[in-house]
């Protein structure tokens, strides 16, 4: 492939301008240039690519939005529940998954890749307490759930996963943690944040709410994820259209709330509205 390179032209003074030739490298100079990779590499690097944002897009698909929010003495996670027939159980279909007795997940993707990535954790943190002896902290587990959808993305034979895994767990020297990784293998710990259809407009919701540092206690930062998820759905839902997961100070084992649980929300909320 040509490039450009600037030769001075004839004049030698202070006036003295630059022209651009073009030349073509060699073969080998191709090659020292591209370290090495070969045609089929570039041609595997960009399919890679293409691959993994195949999965960014599964993750769209299922039609979901999960919102997750970070208070001072809580964390809740809240996402809608979708059942796609009649005849299936509303019981038995979930998208919020407990991996340790203190950490909790809301995945939002494709259900079957969830199921996988949730049975997956649950092993990592049970081999690390078996290892060491006491349960794994959530940055640890997030990082080593990141570290597997990274390598994903290494190889042709495997594919990313395409859904999105947020956790939440209160930590023993933390408090209160939130974290997510995606099908790329990025992670990161966050104030509040969101997933799915409407990211992009309940991002921005949250910053707003957000960037006034509120100091958000637990019922709070249920309302408050409740109410970003009706905004930016344009949506009041029922207590059977949602999943909330919380973990509190006072009560550090991560559970799911009862439909009596957030009905009151509802209330109260539309009440304060």
């Amino acid at each position: 492939s040509g490039r450009s390179v600037c030769v001075p032209t004839e004049n030698t003074g202070a006036g003295a301008r630059r022209r651009k030739v073009r030349w073509s490298a060699s073969p080998l100079a191709e090659v020292i240039l591209n370290v090495g990779r070969t045609p089929v590499d570039q041609i595997a690097e960009r399919k890679r690519k293409k691959i993994a944002e195949y999965a960014f897009k599964a993750i769209n698909q299922s039609g979901l939005t999960t919102v997750a929010v970070r208070g001072k003495d809580s964390v809740v996670a809240i996402t809608q529940k979708k059942v796609t027939d009649k005849l299936i159980d509303a019981s038995t279909v979930t998208n919020i998954y407990r991996l340790t007795d203190k950490i909790g997940c809301v995945m939002t993707g494709m259900l079957a890749d969830s199921r996988s990535q949730v049975q997956r954790a649950r092993y990592e943190a049970a081999e690390w307490k078996y290892k060491y002896g006491y349960d794994i902290p959530m940055d640890m587990l997030c990082k080593r759930m990141g570290d597997i959808s990274q390598i994903y993305t290494q190889n042709a034979e495997m594919r990313p996963l395409g859904c999105c895994m947020i956790m939440l767990a209160i930590d023993d020297e933390y408090g209160p943690q939130l974290y997510k990784t995606d099908p790329a293998g990025y992670y990161c710990g966050f104030k509040a944040t969101s997933v799915g259809v409407k990211q992009i407009e309940a991002n921005s919701h949250l910053e707003k709410k957000m960037k006034k540092k509120p100091d958000l206690n637990y019922k709070a930062t249920v309302e408050l994820a409740i109410s970003c998820l009706s905004t930016v759905l344009a949506l009041d839902f029922k207590a059977a259209e949602i999943e909330i997961g919380v973990v509190t100070a006072d009560n550090p084992k991560f559970r799911t709330l009862r439909e009596t649980e957030i009905e009151k929300h509802l209330v109260d909320l539309a009440e304060r509205e």
